[in-house]
């Protein structure tokens, strides 16, 4: 009787005109109902029944009303929909397409489905990973949702599945840009290209490299000084700013490296062959010569030059790392005159890093993970690799030969692609000398804190202290790194300058800041300087990137340690976050992350608190656990359908007394 009838429409849009709404954030549940989130303290319920017009994340503007004497929200209008272009899994429901997006709240939705002209839905099976693109939303159309699959990324039971997936997911290319048959320099006429193929210069690399993209000489002058020479492999003579290469690599802007693989910046055929400074072959390159004092001074004496240059020795990190340090290596007997020269490298960099020690800032040292996988793409294990002495050696070169390009561009050109962090954002001031301060006992104030020499002090401090925990807070009141294309400073090195040009084969800002150099040395004016969009690009590529590796390393840890919750294995977790929900470790045996929910740390959740601006977590009103502490802890659970991993501390505290509880650790 009432169906359809206009009045009873208008009635009701009166009434939801005249109710109360709230802009918000679905957050959806594993039970079918939600929440709006308004702010950081105000959420309305929303039922299972209201929840079926949106999705978790969609940003959307609801009427509040009150049900059963509940005020609940009713999405009425999409203000964002959180699903564009998403990755999923093929569905098939009466023989019909169907997509799981491949997110933690939205894996149980199953989305209908077609496949975008030119494609066969004949082709995709049950857990197919596809890239699909949402086309329709029940806030906007009552059919309800609709997605459209626009490519297949791979099969179900792939196992190359983590990267590819990744890549798509990241919008990221999943190989090296096509090379070309036959490449020619194309260096600027009037240069000239020194003869140095003589100079032993030696490669120090890992074993595996194939892209060596630079090579040392050093010699100790009669004064105890060091007479550097750093080259740089060089893609621009190949490579005008004109080339369509030369836009590959800008829309790639590095080299993407992942768990077990990467994706060259530039094709194979040049980064691996051309431009590889491979042992005794002839290859074009930049190059660098400087004066490094006895205490580590970098002189005024910079100078860049085009060479040709012959690499004498290709060297391995660990075998150059074991001769240092025992004085000899089973699989390497160096020459006299190699010996020579790595030994005289190995003195620079211990003048380097001394003198960084006391007038910059030098990171503490922590192990790289590194994944070792059989060809089928199954991890055969989880090597934790330290720095050692031949790391340091050609980091020390490497970053010396940064502040020696950065402090060539700035005094030149007031340009090029530098590597700059501003320190503490400029509101977090007060609370970091809060923190770290907080009787004035020491000298870091808000005005000393703000410079460069304040920072970089504080830094040094931060370094000498037993615990890592003023480190881990004080992190949050930190700025970001970033890329400029200005000459600024970078704080937390506590370097005046530093522009990056030793790794042009994987970087484009190196490419450009190569062709500044070369402009100095013909004495021109540079064929390309950076405008003002490149930072920013770069900065994005560099975020996607070093979110793809971490979430490949998140599937392949879930696959490596599925196990282990059966096992009880115990693992050494170091506390990098604490929220209001439990801690996040990272565990020390092979780097996986962890959480560990409140629930698992003691069995009643009014005994424990914990305080995430503070970064502690309290039981029984006593301080347990901190920012930087390591703790025993063993797995309980491995998703590996969302990649992630559940720990429980050892220490049980639900059955000992506090005090005894951190004993038995």
């Amino acid at each position: 009787m009432f169906q359809d009838n206009p009045l009873l429409a208008q009635l009701k849009q009166q009434i939801q005109e005249n109710l109360p709404k709230k802009e918000g954030t679905i957050k959806a549940t594993e039970k079918g109902f939600g929440f709006l989130e308004v702010d950081s303290t105000t959420s309305f319920f929303i039922p299972p029944a209201y929840m079926k017009k949106c999705m978790h994340g969609d940003k959307v503007i609801a009427i509040i009303r009150t049900e059963n004497e509940r005020e609940v929200a009713e999405p009425q209008e999409l203000v964002e929909q959180s699903l564009n272009r998403f990755i999923g899994r093929i569905k098939m429901f009466k023989g019909k397409l169907n997509v799981a997006p491949d997110h933690p709240q939205l894996k149980k939705m199953s989305l209908k489905a077609k496949v975008k002209k030119g494609l066969k839905s004949d082709d995709f099976a049950e857990g197919d990973w596809v890239v699909a693109h949402l086309v329709r939303h029940p806030l906007k159309d009552e059919n309800g949702f609709f997605v459209e699959i626009s490519e297949k990324i791979t099969d179900a039971n792939d196992k190359i599945a983590p990267w590819w997936v990744t890549l798509a997911e990241n919008d990221l290319p999943n190989s090296e840009p096509a090379g070309i048959e036959h490449w020619e320099i194309k260096d600027d006429a009037d240069l000239q290209r020194i003869d140095m193929t003589h100079v032993p210069f030696v490669t120090i690399d890992g074993e595996s490299t194939k892209d060596m993209d630079d090579a040392l000489y050093a010699k100790k002058n009669a004064a105890g000084d060091f007479e550097l020479t750093i080259a740089i492999a060089d893609p621009t003579a190949y490579i005008t700013p004109d080339d369509e290469m030369d836009k590959v690599a800008r829309e790639r802007g590095f080299t993407i490296y992942l768990p077990g693989r990467n994706i060259p910046m530039l094709p194979r055929d040049l980064a691996d062959e051309l431009c590889s400074l491979i042992e005794g072959e002839i290859r074009p390159a930049l190059c660098c010569t400087v004066t490094v004092s006895k205490d580590g001074v970098i002189g005024d004496d910079i100078r860049f030059f085009a060479a040709n240059i012959k690499s004498h020795a290709r060297l391995a990190y660990d075998n150059v790392s074991d001769w240092l340090e025992n004085g000899v290596s089973e699989k390497w007997q160096p020459s006299e005159e190699i010996a020579t020269i790595v030994r005289d490298l190995y003195d620079f960099s211990l003048a380097r890093a001394q003198w960084r020690e006391e007038h910059a800032v030098v990171f503490p040292d922590r192990p790289d993970y590194r994944f070792e996988l059989s060809e089928d793409n199954d991890v055969i294990a989880i090597h934790a690799d330290s720095r050692r002495s031949a790391n340091r050696l050609v980091e020390e070169s490497m970053i010396t030969a940064n502040i020696c390009a950065g402090r060539t561009l700035q005094a030149h050109f007031g340009t090029g692609v530098f590597n700059c962090h501003s320190g503490f954002k400029a509101e977090k001031l007060a609370d970091a000398v809060e923190l770290v301060n907080p009787d004035g006992t020491l000298p870091f104030t808000s005005e000393s804190l703000a410079t460069l020499q304040g920072f970089a002090a504080l830094r040094r401090w931060l370094c000498q202290q037993e615990s890592t925990y003023l480190d881990n807070r004080i992190r949050k009141f930190q700025t970001y790194s970033e890329v400029s294309n200005q000459p600024l400073p970078h704080y937390a090195m506590g370097l005046d300058i530093y522009a990056t040009w030793t790794s042009p084969i994987r970087k484009y800002g190196d490419m450009i800041n190569h062709r500044m150099l070369k402009a100095l040395i013909l004495n021109k004016e540079p064929v390309q300087k950076p405008d003002d969009t490149v930072g920013d690009e770069l900065a994005l590529h560099r975020k996607h990137h070093k979110i793809a590796e971490r979430n490949v390393a998140d599937w392949l840890y879930a696959r490596t340690l599925a196990d282990e919750p059966a096992k009880e294995t115990r693992f050494h977790g170091e506390i990098f976050d604490i929220n209001r929900a439990g801690m996040r470790v990272r565990l020390l045996e092979n780097g996986a992350a962890a959480f560990i929910p409140g629930a698992l740390i003691v069995d009643n959740k009014d005994r424990i608190e914990c305080n995430g601006d503070a970064g502690t977590i309290s039981i029984d009103k006593e301080l347990v656990y901190k920012l930087g502490d390591v703790l025993e802890v063993v797995l309980t659970e491995v998703n590996q359908e969302n990649r992630s991993l559940v720990a429980r501390p050892t220490a049980v505290f639900a059955e000992l007394p506090v005090a005894e509880a951190i004993q038995g650790e």
